[in-house]
Order: structure tokens, then C-alpha cells, then sequence
């Protein structure tokens, strides 16, 4: 019998998935037993507290999402402890941290093709996770060749950020419209559609707004419905799992990072919005939006267009970074990868996505997103699944 201890608040969605995700392994390979110390409990008696529980308990292994544990006093147990990272990576012990740069990158990705030229970050720096989205989205912005904007940091005394409306309302109705604003998580970019409806700003039309975590709740209490970027949480946990148990065991000595990545985008009207500083290209985007199901050649995009074919094609890669033909494959390879997480047949969901040579699809997928249609097919799969079997 594996006894965990969890210093964790389970508060969000994200605690939530990975938790289950690590009951899941549990009850693979268990029996293992949970005890989830509560936050109190350890803010009357410290970590020195946490550290005599643990010990009169027999705790096996610590699982810990805490912002300032002392690692120090939490190895005097010399047993397996799993950190989620919040302020940096702890190099001393094993951290359930992300591939935060990637998901800012992904990010960027989805509101360049969409056209926008002025992007927005709503996060600061004074932890990981939200310093190197930040970084993410920056970098693959800056590389397109397009401004940014950041809201300034809180003052050092107010370095536990709390939300300052009249501060983000002043910032986000200075900035260039419309914009493409990516916050470091759900409940961030939640005060952003609010402090936009409270001061008449348009989502999307005037800011367009990317979470991440894809908590449902928050997504769909937000007015519109936020759009997020949905993590591999669950799989994640899994893992944890895994190498809890690896580590109980001994048959892993070394430091060891569980790092869950971003799985895809689940687009909802926050940005339902194609941006072009050219009227003629912004009309395109928006046909192929409407059409890119449909057998589309770009000499019927062409002929809808004011513009010739040379001349289109140099517009609209000046506008998207791609080519016509990039563009409508990169919209179909999105589709798929939505019907993806659903049972369709692999061939029916391609024709559907409006791929009309099945035998090219896997190729295209794999060029573009880095994995198979059926690995990713197994991924979202795992992440959506709502049992603990």
C-alpha cells in the first residue's frame, strides 16, 4: 500500500485533471491511498508541521504544488517529492512543470494565420509558467515581424498580484485595435473579456482573447465563450503517476521533470475574428473561412478576389506569412484535428475536414502538427475522457 500525500489546492481545473490523472496510474498499479493536507494546516505549522505529519503518517511520496515549500526541510523525509513548479524549476527535486515556451508559441501561431499585426500579453514575471509563454508569444511575434504589448508589471509591494481594474482597462484601451491578446491562463484572460464588456471594448473585434487550461467553467462563463489552449493535464498526470512510483521503487535515482505540453487550440467566439490591414485579402480570408470544406482551388478564390493571381499570392503571404494553398491546408488540418476527438472514422473525419485524397492526409498532419492522426487521436482521447478506469 502506496501512501501519497498531496500539498496541493485543488481549486482549479488544472489541480483536478492531474490529480485523476495520477489516481488513474494509482489504480492501475496500486493500491495507493491520498491524503490532502489541507492549506490551513501547513499555514499554522509550516513545513517543519508538514515534514512530523508526513513522518507519523509514513507518507511513500509527496506530491506538491505549493509556491514557497522549502525543499530543504521537506527532503529531511528522504522520499520521493514532485513539485509543481511556480516561481522556477527547483533543480534539487522532480518537477511537474510544462513546455510554457511551446504553449506561447502555439499561441502566436494561431493569431498570425488569423492576420492580426498587434498582439498583446496579459501575464507578468514573476513566475515560470507565466514568464515563458510570455516569452513564446513574444518571440514567435516578434519573428513575424509584429509589435507587442505588455501590461506593466505590479509594483514590487503588490508582487502577489491582485486584479486592478482601473490599471488593466487603462492598458488594454490604449492598445492599437484590433488586437490579438494572449493571457497566461483561463482566469486571467476571464478579467479581460470582463473588464472589456464593462468598458464597451468588442471581443473579438476590437481584442481578441486566447486563455489557456481550457477550464470549462471559466470558458464558459466568460461573455463571449472563451477560446483556450488545451493542455495534456491528464496524460501528465499519468506520468506523475509513473514516475512516483518508479521512485518509490528505486528504479529511478536521478532528477526528473514530468513536463505537459499544449495539445491543441479549442477556438470559441473570444476569436472568432480574421484581421487584414488590406479590405481585399480580409474579404479572402474570410471566403476561405467560409469554404475551405468545399473542393477550393485557388483559381476560384481568385476570381472573388480583387486581385491577380501574382498579385494575390504576394498580398496575402505579406498578410498570413503563407501561401494561399499553406492556408487552406493549415484550416483542414485544424478541422481534422478537431474531429479527431470524435469517433468518426479516420477517413470519414479527413473527407469531412475536406481532404480529398485520404492518402496525403497523415503526411500533411504530421508535417504540421508533429505527430500522427492516430497518436494524436489517442492523446485527445485520454484528455477528454471524463472516467477514471
Amino acid at each position: 500500500m502506496k501512501k501519497i500525500l498531496l500539498l496541493t489546492d485543488l481549486s482549479s481545473g488544472y489541480s483536478r485533471k492531474m490529480i485523476k490523472g495520477v489516481v488513474r496510474y494509482a489504480r492501475e498499479c496500486g493500491p495507493w491511498i491520498f491524503y490532502r493536507m489541507p492549506i490551513s494546516y501547513r499555514e499554522l505549522y509550516g513545513d517543519e508541521g508538514v515534514v512530523e505529519w508526513a513522518r507519523h503518517w509514513k507518507a511513500d511520496a509527496i506530491i506538491a504544488q505549493l509556491s514557497d515549500i522549502n525543499v530543504e526541510v521537506i527532503n529531511r523525509l528522504k522520499i520521493p517529492t514532485v513539485i509543481q513548479n511556480y516561481r522556477d524549476r527547483d533543480e534539487r527535486v522532480c518537477n511537474l512543470t510544462g513546455d510554457y515556451y511551446g504553449t506561447g508559441v502555439m499561441a502566436a501561431e494561431f493569431f498570425l494565420q488569423r492576420g492580426f499585426r498587434h498582439f498583446a500579453y496579459y501575464g507578468f514575471s514573476e513566475t515560470v509558467w507565466m514568464r515563458e509563454r510570455g516569452d513564446g508569444f513574444k518571440h514567435t511575434v516578434c519573428k513575424a515581424g509584429c509589435d507587442i504589448h505588455f501590461l506593466s508589471e505590479p509594483e514590487e509591494q503588490n508582487r502577489d498580484w491582485t486584479f486592478d481594474i482601473d490599471h488593466v482597462s487603462s492598458w488594454l484601451c490604449s492598445l492599437p485595435k484590433p488586437v490579438a491578446l494572449f493571457a497566461c491562463d483561463d482566469s486571467y484572460a476571464l478579467q479581460i473579456t470582463e473588464v472589456c464588456k464593462i468598458f464597451d471594448l468588442r471581443v473579438p473585434n476590437d481584442v481578441s482573447v486566447l486563455g489557456v487550461d481550457n477550464d470549462e467553467l471559466l470558458c464558459s462563463i466568460s461573455d463571449p465563450p472563451l477560446s483556450s489552449i488545451e493542455l495534456d493535464i491528464l496524460n501528465g498526470g499519468y506520468e506523475l503517476g509513473k514516475l512516483l512510483h518508479n521512485l518509490i521503487e528505486k528504479k529511478e535515482q536521478s532528477v526528473t521533470h514530468v513536463v505537459i505540453r499544449p495539445l491543441r487550440i479549442i477556438a470559441r467566439a473570444s476569436t472568432e475574428r480574421f484581421v487584414s490591414s488590406d479590405p481585399g485579402i480580409e474579404n479572402v480570408l474570410k471566403y476561405i473561412k467560409q469554404n475551405y470544406i468545399q473542393p477550393l482551388q485557388v483559381e476560384q478564390i481568385v476570381a472573388v478576389s480583387p486581385f491577380s493571381r501574382r498579385v494575390l499570392e504576394k498580398k496575402f503571404r505579406k498578410e498570413t506569412g503563407m501561401s494561399v494553398y499553406q492556408y487552406i491546408q493549415q484550416l483542414r488540418v485544424e478541422r481534422f484535428a478537431e474531429l479527431l476527438a470524435t469517433p468518426l472514422p479516420l477517413i470519414d473525419a479527413a473527407f469531412q475536414a475536406g481532404f480529398d485524397d485520404y492518402k496525403n492526409v497523415s503526411r500533411i498532419f504530421t508535417r504540421i502538427k508533429g505527430i500522427t492522426p492516430i497518436h494524436y487521436r489517442k492523446k485527445i482521447q485520454t484528455a477528454n475522457s471524463n472516467s477514471l478506469d
